[in-house]
């Protein structure tokens, strides 16, 4: 891509701008953020190891809203992170006031964009922006998947001891305590999860899943997770970037998919240049629909929590 603005200079916003700017996935780069010097420090800072690291992406730092002018994609990573005990939802009100202005900002001067959501409660603010942009569902949807995928991976290594490079989860529905990791459809090299760990390793590894972001969070105290969060956003730019048509769970809008209608949820779907544009659906078991229709159930109860859509 030419240019991609990432809204909100937070540690989630550098280290994502760092690794897009390593990987040389756009020609130009935004960091965006109310605070004036801020995002121009970050730039700065980021830029000065381009010779270092070998990459020739410009990155600059900005305060006024018309810096994403010309956008393909627009990361919004702004907002009041969770403190320890505080579920994604406890964060819905305050974030929404910063969203509504970044939202408003996007329609004005990157009209054209596409809109990845990473603020939370991020199911609920991806519903948002789709309702409020009046956009094509293609065009907004949510990192959360990817990311909550990974640390399943992480953890089936950490029980296993094998490669995480072999080693392909799947988790699906809210990003929170709800989520759905689908054993049934993990797997290492090919081979079912239930043929190397026993069903309590299994249940362990669920848990911590559905609880990885607060075990982060728990252990930092001062700071909730941002390496990986930034690395799930990469891989999905990376997608969209080089066109790869590739399989990703994201945040997407559902219009009848699951069963469920006018909602934002994670599942599994295919990215590429022109945003996200098929959704898979998986044929869940009873459990695995129970425990996803549960997910949606804590999801919709924040929607209603907010305002009557209107479009910008």
């Amino acid at each position: 891509m030419k240019k991609i603005t990432i809204v909100g200079a937070g540690r989630v916003g550098e280290s994502t701008a760092q690794i897009l700017a390593k990987e040389e996935l756009c020609r130009e780069l935004v960091l965006l953020d109310i605070q004036e010097g801020v995002p121009q420090g970050m730039a700065l800072d980021i830029q000065e190891s381009a010779s270092l690291l070998r990459f020739d992406t410009k990155v600059s730092g900005h305060s006024n809203p018309a810096a994403m002018a010309d956008s393909e994609l627009v990361i919004v990573t702004a907002g009041f992170p969770r403190k320890p005990g505080m579920s994604r939802s406890d964060v819905l009100d305050a974030n929404l006031k910063i969203i509504d202005s970044v939202v408003d900002n996007i329609v004005r001067y990157a009209p054209e964009s596409m809109v990845m959501m990473v603020t939370n409660p991020v199911d609920v603010l991806t519903w948002y922006v789709w309702s409020k942009t009046g956009w094509e569902r293609r065009r907004v949807f949510g990192q959360s998947g990817a990311l909550d995928t990974a640390r399943m991976a992480s953890f089936i290594a950490m029980e296993t001891g094998y490669s995480i490079k072999d080693i392909s989860p799947l988790v699906l529905g809210g990003h929170g305590d709800a989520m759905v990791p689908l054993v049934r459809f993990s797997d290492i090299a090919g081979i079912p999860l239930e043929h190397f760990l026993d069903p309590q390793a299994i249940a362990r590894i669920v848990q911590r899943t559905r609880q990885g972001g607060g075990e982060i969070l728990s252990l930092k105290q001062h700071s909730s997770a941002y390496d990986s969060p930034a690395a799930a956003i990469a891989a999905m730019v990376d997608a969209i970037s080089h066109h790869r048509n590739r399989i990703l769970p994201c945040v997407s809008i559902l219009d009848g998919e699951y069963g469920q209608h006018d909602i934002a949820m994670g599942i599994p779907a295919v990215l590429n240049e022109n945003g996200l544009v098929k959704i898979i659906e998986l044929d869940l078991n009873d459990k695995e629909r129970r425990e996803f229709e549960a997910s949606a159930d804590m999801v919709r109860a924040d929607i209603e929590r907010l305002p009557h859509r209107e479009t910008a």
